[in-house]
């Protein structure tokens, strides 16, 4: 008598994801969960962010932005193509548009 395994593959998996909606329930639940508070600035916190992104826009200067958005901080890449004071706005070079009060902080690179 000959051993005929056949491997079911993905199906044998199909035992732990038998609640339609489950892992992505608990990658959203997760997500909701990590969120922060905006961070407060201080003055001071201001003043220099004001002064780095103007020196960073005259002389065409890449930057690295901390923004915050949606609960979280993140990061950003560019060199500053415009600031745009009516909107309160910060355009990069790669078209990407963060506003003003979502700064958190600038390294310049």
């Amino acid at each position: 008598m000959l051993n005929t395994y056949i491997d079911r593959g993905i199906i044998k998996w199909n035992a732990f994801d038998a609640l339609v909606g489950y892992s992505s329930m608990l990658e959203e639940m997760r997500y909701r969960m990590g969120k922060k508070e905006r961070p407060v600035l201080s003055d001071d916190d201001y003043e220099q962010l004001n002064r780095d992104l103007n020196h960073a826009m005259q002389e065409h200067l890449e930057v690295e932005i901390r923004y915050f958005h949606d609960g979280y901080a993140r990061f950003t890449y560019g060199t500053i193509r415009r600031l745009d004071y009516a909107k309160r706005e910060i355009v990069l070079s790669t078209m990407e548009r963060l506003k003003a009060d979502d700064i958190l902080g600038l390294a310049i690179q």
